[in-house]
């Protein structure tokens, strides 16, 4: 038996200013060998699907594997040759299985559905194979993908810390189907909704329980929330439930269509109602216990934005607040000339505020630098996510990480390597939407979201889509009407 895995990743923001060209991906991660390299997110699969295609003794042939931060629509000729290095791969090493890495909801120029056209070109060339597919749960889960697939899995948790699970899930699928041991048929089901589903905390995490406990049982192999990714201007973009089943396509609909009715009656415990800045920190200056965790929702590079904005940093500034932590910035100029000037060093920079109207108004600080470090890398889950060169800079008691490689803050490493003790601060402002609560959650006295200006802020019922029809919740309170 011949195994081919590969990967081609990225969240694309349509309204993102930042483009997403080679050098992108290049800055996050493009290798040949993957598996030989340390596991990331979107890695990690490939490092599980040969290691247990290994203790079968079936031959694997690995090809590309490339990822870029989440931004603006993938330049089409960047899309186009990563596209078509992995399939003069797969001509050539013909598999019996194909197993892909992918995000879901990528999206180049001329191309909507980067996901559908790659698998359907890739069905073209192996019409009997096995293709199975693990994405993230913020995909737009197209029929292009559906047809093309045998196995589609999403990660079930947000913050995706079960990417390597989930590999494990869908290579035990496909090795069964390819034996012969089961035959899948998947089915989806529209939940007419676009939310942030945090499974962290109830309701959530309840239902992704159910999730994991209706597989196995009656011949549901798998059940999969796709949450959809707000931020991308496609027809497909909002919530859909995925289940497979063994040999019943009815039995798969129907387990489908259940658990989205359950998703849609939980719509009001999910619907945000978050503070702004302003309420947001002065309910963390009135808290008795520390540190309090804040989340910059809205300035999330993991959602495709800048991660240079400024709003909140300037009201921390303006209220006088102390012994608070705020990052990650992206911001390569003041990186390197910190790197300069050394830890100890006073100096001015001008910070954040660069890429556009999202990013605010540029702030000019006097700073003292506390740490600087090369080359870090930060946790999640069982992965290891690049950070760059990071630098620590404290203004008169606010502490500020900045790093020239643009990231979201996934957990306490990124402020601890610099040298800074967290449980010194009275508050600690993310720049995250989710992923940071597996690593804040637990040293955080409470977290609070921010509902506040940047380029993907969580008014889901206004988001200016040009190809998404508008009948979907909380844009109308009752799409199925």
């Amino acid at each position: 038996m011949k195994l081919l895995i590969a990967g081609l990743a990225t969240e694309t923001n349509s309204f993102s200013p930042i483009p997403t060209g080679r050098l992108a991906f290049e800055d996050a991660f493009v290798s040949r060998k993957a598996t030989d390299e340390t596991p990331n997110l979107f890695s990690a699969p490939l490092h599980e699907w040969r290691r247990m295609a290994g203790e079968k003794g079936w031959e694997v042939a690995e090809s590309l594997c490339a990822f870029a931060q989440p931004a603006g629509p993938t330049i089409r000729g960047t899309y186009e040759s990563y596209r078509d290095e992995i399939l003069d791969d797969i001509r050539a090493a013909k598999p019996d299985v194909l197993l892909m890495s992918m995000h879901g909801a990528m999206i180049s120029e001329g191309y909507d559905d980067c996901e559908g056209d790659f698998l359907t070109r890739a069905r073209a060339i192996l019409p009997d194979a096995v293709i199975g597919l693990e994405i993230d749960p913020h995909n737009h889960l197209t029929q292009e993908m559906l047809d093309a697939c045998d196995l589609i899995i999403s990660y079930k948790e947000y913050p995706h810390i079960d990417s390597p699970d989930r590999a494990r899930e869908l290579f035990s699928l496909a090795a069964d189907t390819v034996e012969g041991k089961i035959k899948p048929v998947m089915r989806d089901y529209d939940c007419r909704m676009i939310a942030m589903f945090h499974t962290t905390r109830a309701p959530m995490e309840g239902f992704v329980a159910d999730m994991k406990a209706a597989e196995g049982q009656d011949g549901i192999l798998s059940v999969s929330l796709s949450h959809g990714f707000p931020w991308g201007d496609c027809p497909r973009v909002g919530a859909r439930m995925l289940v497979i089943a063994d040999g019943d396509a009815d039995k798969a609909a129907d387990t489908a269509r259940t658990f989205g009715e359950t998703l849609w009656g939980l719509r009001e415990q999910i619907r945000p109602d978050w503070p702004g800045i302003g309420d947001a920190l002065t309910r963390a200056e009135e808290a008795n216990a520390s540190p309090v965790v804040l989340a910059d929702f809205a300035d999330n590079a993991g959602g495709g934005a800048p991660a240079d904005s400024t709003f909140v940093l300037r009201d921390i500034l303006d209220r006088g607040m102390k012994d608070v932590a705020i990052g990650i910035f992206w911001d390569p100029v003041v990186v390197s000339m910190v790197q300069d000037v050394g830890v100890g060093g006073t100096m001015d920079v001008r910070l954040g505020g660069k890429v556009g109207e999202m990013s605010g108004d540029p702030l000019d600080l006097t700073v003292t630098v506390r740490g600087v470090k090369e080359d870090m890398h930060q946790w999640m889950g069982e992965t290891q996510m690049r950070m760059g060169n990071g630098v620590w800079l404290e203004a008169d008691g606010v502490h500020i990480i900045v790093s020239d490689k643009r990231t979201q803050a996934f957990h306490p490493i990124a402020f601890t390597d610099l040298g800074m003790d967290l449980q010194k601060m009275k508050a600690i402002v993310v720049k995250s939407s989710q992923h940071f609560h597996a690593g804040f959650g637990p040293i955080a006295s409470e977290v609070i979201y921010i509902s506040g200006p940047g380029a993907i802020t969580p008014d889901y019922a206004n988001i200016p889509f040009t190809k998404r029809d508008p009948n979907y919740w909380p844009k109308v309170e009752n799409p199925f009407a």
